[in-house]
């Protein structure tokens, strides 16, 4: 089938093997309860020295996992992953870079209030995180809604920002209303967590204890090798959002994107670097949408990944990665 941008929107969880193929891959058997590792342990498993730790800022506690040496790299993730997502990538990086994968508010081992889950708010945490750790300036990676937010952080903190680089996922904008809910047989699978994420309390009633269930669903639809994340590794994610709260913070990063695409209008055109990656069938939305809102866009397609980038590739997105930061 040929793909073009018309057909794969880059929005969240973006590009799926249904619209590729025409059926889904296969899911893996369903969840498998098991122990899961701490934020602490986790992150001692890691080649590179890398340790975990809480910050508060602003009055919100934010988790995040440091190792390695050299320029500060922010790494930031996205729906519904925690910082292990960059988990293949961070020993790779950690041997050029002082690396701070950081869990968003709401997300994982970080506060989840009430509010501030527009991406201006969160660039903000980020921000304030950055001089905190006694940073003047850092590089910053995202995936998913973790690139909305280094897009946000950029755009609002360009003093602050060295090089940006965008994972997959542009910044929300006016397309967005432009989603369809129904797409004929064997084209393509509508972006349903865009609308489900919209809504008040019903997602916390569907999802809670249930997230592996929803984690499955979305790699076996947008991940084309299921060995690339183990059941550990969707048992590690699911067990940080099978709480009311942590599907109630999810929910509010969508809910946030009429607020981040009223915002979007009043940005500043990226003057630093920006580099976007995009799989193989978002790269040339991605590219559109950047060439827009940037002076110095390059580009890196991730040729054998669908939508999660760090996970399938690492060895392309550390390389493209180290290459773009130096």
């Amino acid at each position: 089938m040929t793909l073009n941008r018309r057909k794969i929107l880059a929005l969240g969880t973006g590009a799926t093997a249904l619209a590729v193929t025409g059926t889904p891959a296969a899911a893996h058997p369903g969840p498998h309860p098991a122990p899961v590792p701490s934020d602490r342990e986790l992150a001692r498993s890691l080649p590179g020295g890398f340790t975990s730790r809480h910050a508060t800022v602003g009055g919100v506690r934010l988790h995040y996992v440091s190792g390695g040496h050299g320029e500060p790299l922010l790494l930031v993730p996205g729906w519904p992953q925690t910082w292990w997502a960059y988990r293949k990538v961070m020993p790779q990086l950690a041997r050029r870079y002082r690396v701070i994968a950081v869990d968003l508010r709401g997300m994982g081992g970080s506060d989840k209030p009430a509010g501030g889950y527009d991406k201006k708010t969160m660039a903000a945490d980020l921000h304030a995180l950055v001089r905190k750790l006694g940073h003047r300036q850092v590089n910053i990676a995202g995936h998913d809604i973790g690139s909305m937010v280094a897009f946000a952080f950029a755009a609002n903190h360009p003093e602050a920002t060295r090089k940006v680089a965008l994972l997959d996922t542009p910044h929300p904008d006016q397309s967005e209303y432009e989603m369809r809910i129904l797409y004929r047989p064997g084209t393509q699978t509508a972006l349903w967590w865009w609308a489900v994420n919209q809504l008040q309390q019903l997602p916390e009633q569907l999802m809670c204890g249930r997230m592996r269930h929803v984690i499955d669903w979305l790699y076996a639809h947008s991940l084309a090798d299921q060995s690339l994340v183990t059941d550990r590794d969707r048992d590690i994610f699911a067990h940080r959002y099978d709480s009311p709260q942590a599907v109630r913070a999810g929910t509010r990063w969508y809910q946030a994107c009429h607020q981040d695409i009223t915002d979007l209008a009043g940005y500043p055109t990226l003057t630093m670097p920006v580099l976007g990656i995009g799989g193989n069938y978002t790269y040339e939305d991605l590219e559109r949408k950047l060439t827009g809102q940037a002076t110095d866009v390059r580009m890196v397609r991730a040729s054998k990944s669908v939508h999660y980038l760090p996970e399938e590739e690492p060895d392309v997105i550390a390389g493209a990665l180290r290459d773009f930061f130096g």
